[in-house]
């Protein structure tokens, strides 16, 4: 399902892919065992990914080099040199992958629902900022690295690209699954060639708050890290692609997490590891076998776009007014959107 909603000049449609909304709530209800599976068994597969398909491409590489396999991962070597540019210039994104009907059941396992509030000119390009991080990033793969949950059908002529850790495009065989579903590195030069040597109708997707912010997810809390994070809005200006706030209710609410206090050792620890690694060591636990996620419905809203012109060499001024801009974009977005999508009117979002 994918909804629409939003006021002033945006759109209120639901489209259901012609089933009524009262028969979507009652097949719902009557999930069999075996989609309740399937739904299990995709989420699973995702987190087992993202914290254990690095390492296990790694070791994958190093067994097959002592086997009599030796002769075709060193092909394979030669062709990483040869291709080793390619994440930064685009990538190879495949539909089909994308398209895979795992990621169907991933959609439907909390459920994730994407809400548009504003038309985005597909002639312009553009930087999503994501929020929050959350542990998983669950909302930001399902709605822009799949089809599952319409983004071609919301935006037309507009194509998503989440853009992750660049070391992560280093890894064997592990970059070619991540580039097959549309994502690209975090770096200057991919994000160049994105927005302004691939044409028009482009969207990079940056999950602003990025690994620290993992570190203050936990349910119920709305902390973003964002004052001080200033390069993505340098990055619009130098390319001339409009901001788009994006947040996401329920991202923080799908494990509960072991939250350390500034300053202590444990915590000195996981940043330290952050630092070196790039990413951080979260204690965290689901509902069922420690690593799946509790059933809880994430509703990933995408803002109006902040219009950015072009300066090749933005000043300090310019990059903290837009930055401004961004920030008080976000903040409006959260307020409006957050007693309708499971918070209290007193939930403040914390900006730091």
């Amino acid at each position: 399902m994918l909804c629409f909603s939003g006021t002033g000049e945006s759109t209120s449609i639901q489209i259901n892919r012609g089933i009524s909304s009262s028969k979507v709530v009652k097949m719902s209800k009557e999930k069999t065992q075996w989609k309740e599976f399937l739904e299990a068994a995709s989420v699973l597969q995702y987190v087992l990914s993202v914290i254990f398909l690095a390492v296990a491409c790694y070791v994958l590489t190093a067994y097959l080099m002592f086997t009599s396999l030796w002769p075709l991962c060193a092909l394979y070597f030669v062709w990483l040199v040869m291709d080793w540019q390619t994440p930064e210039k685009g990538g190879r994104k495949r539909r089909f992958v994308r398209k895979w009907r795992v990621w169907e059941h991933f959609r439907d396992f909390f459920p994730v629902k994407l809400v548009k509030t504003a038309e985005l000119n597909p002639n312009k390009n553009y930087i999503f900022g994501y929020h929050p991080h959350g542990i998983v990033c669950a909302g930001a793969f399902s709605c822009f690295s799949t089809e599952s949950c319409g983004f071609a059908e919301a935006f037309p002529g507009v194509r998503p690209s989440l853009a992750t850790l660049a070391g992560l495009f280093k890894i064997p065989f592990f970059r070619e699954y991540m580039m097959s579903a549309g994502l690209c590195p975090v770096s200057k030069p991919s994000l160049v060639h994105l927005l302004s040597k691939s044409g028009k109708g482009n969207a990079v997707v940056i999950v602003i708050g990025g690994a620290a912010e993992s570190l203050s997810s936990s349910p119920g809390v709305h902390t973003i890290l964002v004052k001080q994070r200033k390069g993505f809005v340098r990055m619009a200006l130098e390319c001339g692609a409009d901001l788009v706030p994006v947040y996401s209710f329920g991202e923080n609410e799908l494990f509960k997490q072991v939250i350390f206090s500034q300053g202590s050792l444990s915590r000195k620890l996981q940043d330290l590891f952050k630092n070196i690694m790039g990413f951080a060591p979260c204690l965290f636990v689901g509902e069922r076998f420690v690593l799946l996620p509790y059933r809880t419905p994430i509703t990933t809203v995408v803002g109006s776009p902040i219009s950015v012109p072009k300066h090749l060499i933005p000043t300090e001024e310019e990059v903290n007014h837009y930055h401004r801009l961004y920030i008080e974009a976000l903040s409006k977005l959260f307020h409006e959107h957050k007693v309708k999508y499971g918070l209290s009117e007193s939930h403040k979002l914390e900006i730091i």
